[in-house]
């Protein structure tokens, strides 16, 4: 059975403890989505597909009058979740809209291109200092023996604030540079 990076992070989501499709949502939210970002379209049929496949085993753990199935990883799907995590990565992707603006604002008066690294520069920022706001919470996780989270956030962050730096220089080479508007 080939599986989808979603099966493979909903199977890392309940490798340490059984969730609900609600609480995979929420876990992506709070952590992966920053880099690679699932929904609920993608999760309950990937959920659906998991357990169907034996690679996890939902549970009825209802609360109050909600029902609500928890997944728990079997060892068929520990062993698929290991075998992908040894792999070396087959995706190295950089989706940034920002980027595609400015590869085609010399259409553009030079203002309004420099206003997209402006905005690409904001947008970062922010996400920095979203991603700094949880350190502890991941420096918890690393004083119980789980570093990965916390090396993961520093590399978002450093990568964040290494893009806000290229913007801070791109806008500044932008307004210096002495080529004509464009004619349209």
């Amino acid at each position: 059975m080939e599986l989808s990076a979603t099966a493979y992070v909903i199977l890392g989501m309940v490798s340490r403890e059984a969730r609900s499709g609600y609480e995979i949502k929420v876990l992506v939210d709070e952590t992966t989505r920053f880099f690679w970002a699932a929904s609920y379209g993608q999760i309950y049929p990937e959920l659906k597909r998991l357990a169907e496949a034996g690679l996890i085993e939902g549970a009825d753990a209802p609360r109050g009058k909600r029902k609500r199935t928890v997944y728990a990883i079997t060892p068929q799907g520990e062993a698929a979740l290991k075998e992908w995590l040894r792999q070396p990565p087959a995706t190295y992707e950089l989706r940034e809209e920002g980027l595609l603006k400015l590869f085609f604002a010399g259409v553009l008066p030079r203002e309004e291109a420099v206003e997209v690294v402006r905005s690409m520069r904001g947008y970062r920022a922010g996400q920095a200092e979203q991603l700094r706001a949880l350190e502890p919470k991941a420096r918890e996780k690393e004083e119980a023996g789980e570093p990965f989270p916390l090396i993961v956030l520093r590399g978002g962050i450093e990568f964040n604030e290494r893009l806000v730096e290229w913007c801070e220089r791109t806008e500044a080479e932008l307004l210096e540079l002495d080529t004509p508007e464009p004619s349209r």
